[in-house]
């Protein structure tokens, strides 16, 4: 979501040594900020923390490596976390570490939340992002150079190498992970759906994608797709390519479908066509993929916005109530728009 406003930054700043100070990953299935932005160029180096340190040695020596570095200017990225922090952070990279210039930490409600237009609809993240850098400029956000990863030869080329199997045929990318439970269509609902989009599909690939643990369950999914006689070959990336090359992979395939991801973002910056299956814990459009030619599924229920990484006592109510041929009909119509336009 980020991706627009450090392209603007790099154009604010050409010159510039930018660096990211950056946590290491919560979560085992979450790249680092490093695995993503790669050598773009968008960032030439990192300066990293553990999340949630109090520890006032670590903490010097954070301050010590800002001030080492002496930088002219900081450009506030993170995610609302509220005002209180903003204002806490504010301090510390201006009293503490001593940069005078501060741009975009998002010190009132406004530049907290996600805007709601006139039709209702809630800001996506990556708006309200660069509306709080707006000092900087526009970030044109519904060009695709501002969602360009700037990928290199050789990660298309590490990505091509392993769909040499379908390389000849167009491919439908699934990526069936997520790092929470809430977001868990199920892997009953994966296998289903899989085999009936190879029933409709015969002369599609399977491409599968995501973490290395998310390889079992892809394959039980892809069980269903197997089932169908005549059904394509599949290909299983699962712990195979780093983020920048599955983006890669991504690029070469007609549709992605998945849950609300990483993966998904990283589809829907090589600008392929994403049918994400969303569940209600955030609100609806902060968090989808970004353009208008994506497909989200997003039930709105009377818990929606709850937050929850594991829900037990609603079961899931917002998530399972999808079902496989509301996400089929989803992405039997992107297909049709994704046939048109290579046409």
């Amino acid at each position: 979501m980020a991706l627009p406003s450090l392209h603007l930054v790099e154009r604010a700043f050409p010159m510039a040594d930018r660096r990211l100070l950056t946590n290491f990953p919560v979560s085992g299935k979450a790249p680092a900020a490093a695995a993503v932005l790669g050598d773009s160029g968008l960032i030439h180096g990192y300066e990293r923390y553990t999340v949630g340190t109090r520890s006032p040695w670590e903490l010097l020596k954070l301050v010590f490596r800002i001030r080492r570095f002496r930088p002219n200017a900081m450009v506030y990225l993170m995610a609302a976390r509220g005002t209180v922090t903003a204002e806490r952070d504010l301090r510390f990279f201006r009293t503490i570490c001593g940069i005078r210039n501060v741009i975009g930490i998002p010190v009132t409600e406004d530049m907290q939340r996600c805007r709601v237009d006139a039709a209702g609809l809630l800001e996506p993240e990556a708006s309200r992002l660069a509306r709080n850098i707006g000092a900087l400029g526009e970030a044109y956000l519904n060009e695709s150079a501002s969602w360009d990863m700037r990928l290199s030869d050789d990660e298309v080329a590490a990505a091509d190498l392993l769909l040499q199997p379908v390389a000849h045929m167009p491919c439908i990318a699934v990526s069936v992970g997520t790092k929470v439970q809430a977001k868990d269509w199920g892997r009953d609902n994966w296998r289903a759906l899989l085999a009936r989009v190879a029933d409709l599909y015969p002369n599609h690939g399977l491409v599968l994608a995501g973490a290395p643990e998310e390889s079992e369950a892809s394959e039980f999914a892809a069980d269903g797709w197997r089932s169908v006689e005549g059904a394509g070959p599949v290909v299983n990336l699962c712990g195979k390519l780093s983020p920048r090359q599955s983006a890669a992979a991504f690029r070469r395939c007609r549709v992605f479908l998945g849950h609300d991801s990483g993966p998904m973002h990283l589809a829907a910056s090589v600008q392929t066509p994403c049918v994400a299956i969303f569940a209600a814990r955030n609100k609806p459009r902060m968090w989808f993929p970004f353009g208008k030619h994506h497909r989200v599924i997003y039930h709105h229920v009377d818990c929606w916005g709850c937050a929850l990484e594991t829900c037990i006592e609603q079961k899931r109510k917002c998530l399972l109530s999808i079902t496989v041929d509301e996400v089929l009909a989803a992405l039997t119509a992107t297909m049709k728009v994704s046939v048109a336009k290579t046409s």
